[in-house]
């Protein structure tokens, strides 16, 4: 189901809970919530679509790849860049980035995964963790 998108920063503020095998439904919503706005969105945190969970949903290259409680592990060679979201009303905003990441995640199973990201995907994941974590940009 396709979610409008919070813009309220008060909610966007709120550090999210854990997810749970339970919370699969809300992944969904937020894929397909991404995949509508496609033209002027790369990645979004279930917050935005008004459920405080971690949970983010990013492209990767063309396919969209669903996360459930991303924790950055590592991360190296930050570099400062400018950056907007559809949740923010207004233009991009200055922050600080690493080009290269490790995450630690679950898929939809609750199955523990880890990978390493660089470029603009490691980007996108930074982006997201942070809405996960109440960090307005």
């Amino acid at each position: 189901m396709i979610r409008e998108i919070v813009h309220d920063p008060i909610i966007l503020k709120v550090k999210s809970k854990d997810a749970t095998a339970d919370d699969v439904q809300i992944a969904k919503d937020l894929a397909e919530t991404l995949e509508k706005h496609r033209d002027g969105c790369v990645g979004m945190a279930a917050n935005m679509i008004g459920v405080s969970k971690r949970i983010i949903a990013f492209y990767d290259d063309k396919k969209i790849v669903t996360m459930f409680n991303p924790e950055i592990t590592s991360q190296n060679q930050p570099y400062e860049t400018e950056e907007g979201c559809l949740s923010f009303l207004g233009g991009p905003r200055s922050v600080t980035r690493y080009k290269s990441i490790k995450v630690h995640y679950q898929d939809k199973y609750m199955k523990s995964h880890e990978k390493r990201y660089s470029g603009f995907a490691a980007q996108i994941i930074q982006h997201e963790i942070d809405h996960c974590n109440g960090v307005l940009i």
